[in-house]
């Protein structure tokens, strides 16, 4: 097998604001693995949080080269011994994936345990922005076909209300999820959804309200929060689902923070052991980047799978989404395409 890739720039078509960050540009890296003829893609992007740069993915990938072995399949298999960050490995999980179902001529959701993939809401975030913004972008939003919003929160709690009551009342009927990424003590969450909810706003889940690392701290809130409570951050491998068991009410799966469709299935597994439910969450990326969890949607009771509908031109196609409504071709792999 040969093991390439190409490093592309991902704009967004407005900065996206969150509680810890602002964020308007990022790298991309595209992987190409070859084998018999037929070539499997996956997408890498950068990201401060997880310390992931150019420079150290594409040594990682250079690094891989030689361990991949002649066969997609038992590359796939000897994957998770690779030692690689999530990120990278998820996308190389991505292009072997693509590659064995492009040589089974079936799409990528028949390896993942999907037989048959309907089509799928997804989310669109609004970041955190003024509530007279977060209304607008609502109303647009409402009007081109979503019915599911996700607003960003956590920097500060008068403006967060204020900009809940703002996509609620320009957007009546859409389902409403509340992302802090974080950016609240345990008494901010509590105060704050207390506050959302009194106004007459159900919310379709809060998620990771408070910072990772205290899973009692996170189950407090939840005995205190109305609507069902989602971990992101503190959610990332089977070990992490097993110790959230009663803490929360799901788990918000990224393939690139667990490192896969292979190990997000363990997870999505361990989630259901735990009762717990799942979400299907994404980093901003191009259509190449959410098409492997897009193929899992048929595992997720929510979806907020919007990365690439963030950027100003996507290079990649082949998902939908431009009306809150994710799509797939039905073609073998992944099915993407480039522009």
């Amino acid at each position: 097998m040969r093991l390439d890739w190409e490093v592309y720039g991902l704009d967004l078509a407005t900065p996206l604001r969150i509680s810890r960050s602002v964020m308007a540009r990022r790298d991309a890296v595209r992987v190409v693995i070859g084998h018999d003829g037929l070539r499997g893609h996956g997408e890498v992007v950068t990201s401060t949080y997880y310390r992931l740069d150019v420079e150290r993915i594409t040594s990682l990938l250079a690094d891989l080269r030689p361990l991949l072995g002649p066969d997609p399949r038992t590359a796939l298999d000897a994957l998770g011994d690779a030692g690689l960050p999530a990120g990278v490995r998820a996308a190389v999980d991505a292009a072997l994936h693509d590659l064995l179902a492009l040589r089974g001529d079936v799409p990528v959701h028949v390896l993942a345990g999907v037989p048959e993939w309907h089509d799928t809401p997804t989310a669109y975030t609004i970041g955190i922005t003024s509530p007279e913004d977060a209304g607008a972008r609502a109303a647009a939003l409402a009007g081109s076909g979503f019915s599911v919003l996700k607003v960003k929160a956590g920097a500060d709690a008068d403006r967060d209300v204020a900009a809940v009551a703002a996509v609620r009342a320009a957007a009546p009927r859409a389902r409403l999820v509340l992302d802090p990424n974080g950016g609240w003590t345990p008494d901010e969450a509590v105060r704050v959804v207390e506050r959302i909810t009194a106004a007459g706003v159900v919310l379709d889940a809060v998620e990771q309200p408070i910072a990772p690392g205290d899973p009692d701290a996170l189950a407090w809130v939840r005995e205190r929060c109305p609507a069902p409570l989602v971990a992101d951050e503190d959610a990332a491998t089977v070990a992490d689902v097993r110790d959230l068991a009663g803490a929360v009410d799901g788990v918000n799966v990224k393939l690139a923070k667990c490192g896969g469709i292979r190990p997000a299935l363990e997870v999505v597994a361990a989630a259901r052991e735990a009762g717990l439910d799942v979400m299907l969450g994404c980093l901003v990326a191009s259509s190449l980047g959410l098409a492997p969890a897009v193929h899992l949607t048929g595992h997720a009771r929510w979806v907020d799978l919007d990365g690439h509908l963030l950027l100003a031109a996507d290079p990649w196609s082949g998902i939908g989404g431009e009306d809150g409504v994710l799509r797939l071709s039905g073609a073998p792999g992944l099915g993407v395409v480039r522009r």
